[in-house]
């Protein structure tokens, strides 16, 4: 429990005494508040319990205030109370309970912050998602970075995680990918092709067009005539008399590759550009430091049924409608702005329909909470998923779909332009390359997911101060330096006289250093609740400063040993709270920069 917790149960503890004496009526459990003071001559904590309670039960404040305060149980904890403006309970943390946090440190090592495993809900968070259809780009970068890390705080919350890619490999946008390819393999082996314009263009295409070669050899060729014969015309080659239609045409070109190919080749070519994009995603990714323990398919929505019992579902609880030929969800029930299609006239179900599928498979594989992080541009899925659990019978509330703003790269003064299918964007690899995966992932979750993000190249790659991660990571640095001169010297560190010499911990930098240890669980808590992991690299940035500001001020290898350990046990407890801090976030703790 962290001391947040600990008041939060003193104050409960005396409204229930009060409520027994007859003083107060209270029903239920008020929602009060305890605060971290931004004064320290104000206390440790403040609470606003008394000012909230106040008019409900028609007392004045500051009498509230102090009684609660007189009925609060004794606690090893605290060294006093005060009563502040209209009525605050100000709480005072005694010396000891802030030493205490070093051997709580030091005994816990990297589970400090951590509540007991599986001690809460399970949930599935899924991230990234991005089509297989090419490498991550920078885009997708953001979204990985913030999944990763608000799965790793969920977990440190106590929370079973499950961490998910949704595998988009039925889509129009993989049978374009498909087209891409062979038409490149065409190429290769001698002819002369005419490239879509909505075909995918990057470079990587022409790399997966080559391993199929390689593997096929001319097996697969088929002329140009044979391709293109009565195809509709494509944008370019329209006029204004007969203008052109590209997504028209590579529909058409699609078809026709399906037809020329047949089923089992089609799906070879479709299959080779899929894993390869999918292999290449995974190495990406865990370059970056980021590891998903299942990659579950669209396609095994309908082959394991998932998508057939959604509808099935909806019907038997008589949301359904048949109208023009199609089946239609009603979603205006349940919020959504309009009703949406779930099997078309021709009888082939919808990307709704596979939405359906996929968020039944979430709860029938026993999740309790199901998280769902999309790019901003999804922000329409809201509504229709909310919707969809709703129809489902599940409780809406299970659902959560935090959007991730877009990260806009900047070099220099230019904005850089990405497009997927015009293969000019800056891939997740390159940025990686450039700045470093631990600035890529500071930089990403330094801000509000649902803040845009202005991604500066120049700042990142710096060694200054003004570099969050630099900043940091050099704190931990400092300290492992420390470790090193104390065996130069031919002196040594003794935990135990660490523990032992402990309340020679007097100066107020210390002090005030013992206090950002010991909220650290706090911030674990609140980042995790908020799915917020930028508190806890503006936690880290402080912790950093605050311990510079003391090392440059303050001798740590001093000769004499008791306070020399002490010190250092100080210094340790800040390390493995840098560290606990970066793994969650992503980063790592570098020994020597």
């Amino acid at each position: 429990m962290s001391i947040k917790d600990h008041l939060r149960e003193l104050v409960l503890q005396a409204l229930l005494d009060l409520k027994r004496s007859g003083q107060i009526t209270l029903d239920g459990e008020p929602a009060f508040a305890i605060d971290r003071s931004k004064n320290p001559q104000h206390g440790d904590y403040a609470s606003n319990v008394a000012m909230l309670l106040a008019k409900p039960l028609g007392r004045n404040p500051r009498e509230l205030a102090q009684a609660i305060a007189a009925s609060l149980p004794k606690s090893q904890h605290l060294e006093r109370t005060d009563i502040a403006g209209p009525g605050f309970i100000n709480f005072h943390i005694n010396q000891a309970c802030r030493l205490s946090v070093l051997r709580r440190i030091a005994e816990q090592g990297e589970r400090y912050g951590w509540q007991p495993e599986e001690s809460r809900e399970s949930v599935t968070v899924e991230f990234v998602s991005a089509n297989p259809n090419g490498p991550l780009h920078v885009g997708h970068g953001r979204g990985a970075a913030f999944g990763a890390s608000v799965a790793n705080l969920l977990q440190a919350a106590g929370h079973t995680v499950q961490r998910e890619y949704y595998v988009n490999d039925a889509g129009r946008q993989m049978d374009i990918l498909c087209v891409s390819v062979w038409l490149r393999y065409l190429e290769l082996g001698g002819v002369s092709v005419r490239f879509p314009d909505n075909g995918y263009k990057g470079d990587y295409v022409v790399d997966i067009a080559r391993a199929l070669r390689a593997k096929e050899g001319d097996r697969l060729r088929r002329t140009m005539m044979e391709i293109t014969a009565d195809l509709p015309p494509d944008e370019s080659q329209g006029s204004e008399a007969a203008p052109g239609d590209k997504e028209a045409h590579v529909d058409a070109l699609i078809a026709r590759a399906k037809a020329l190919l047949g089923e089992t080749d089609y799906r070879l070519v479709f299959d080779t550009g899929l894993q390869w994009c999918l292999s290449d995603i995974r190495e990406d990714l865990a370059q970056f430091g980021v590891h998903h323990d299942t990659f579950f398919s669209e396609r095994s929505l309908m082959t394991d049924g998932y998508v057939q019992r959604a509808i099935d579902t909806l019907r038997e609880r008589g949301h359904l409608y048949d109208d023009g030929g199609a089946t239609w969800f009603r979603a205006t029930a349940f919020g959504d702005d309009k009703d949406r299609v779930v099997v078309r006239e021709n009888g082939v179900t919808t990307y709704f329909a596979s939405d359906l599928g996929y968020l039944l498979s979430k709860f029938e594989r026993g999740f309790d909470r199901a998280i769902y992080i999309l790019g901003a541009d999804h922000h329409g899925y809201i509504a229709r998923l909310r919707a969809a659990a709703q129809g489902l019978g599940f409780d809406p509330a299970r659902i959560e779909i935090p959007l991730v703003q877009f990260a806009i790269l900047y070099r220099g003064e230019t904005r850089v332009q990405m497009s997927t299918r015009a293969g000019s964007f800056v891939t997740l690899r390159e940025l990686r390359q450039e700045v470093g995966t631990d600035a890529a992932r500071y930089f990403y979750i330094m801000r509000g997911n649902d803040q845009h993000l202005d991604f500066d190249l120049d700042l990142a790659k710096s060694q200054s101060n003004d570099n969050p991660v630099y900043y940091v990571q050099y704190a931990h640095a400092r300290i492992c330096a420390l470790m090193r001169q104390l065996a130069e010297k031919q002196w040594s560190y003794n935990r135990s006289a660490a523990d032992a010499a402990r309340a020679r911990l007097t100066d107020p930098q210390e002090i005030a250093l013992l206090g950002e240890l010991l909220r650290f669980p706090e911030v674990v808590e609140s980042a995790a609740t908020n799915r917020a992991p930028q508190t806890v690299a503006n936690y880290l940035r402080e912790l950093a400063a605050a311990f510079h500001s003391y090392y440059n001020a303050t001798a740590i290898l001093v000769p004499e040993e008791d306070l020399r350990n002490a010190r250092l046990g100080l210094c340790q407890g800040i390390r493995q709270v840098l560290v606990n801090g970066l793994a969650l976030i992503g980063v790592s703790a570098p020994e020597k920069m």
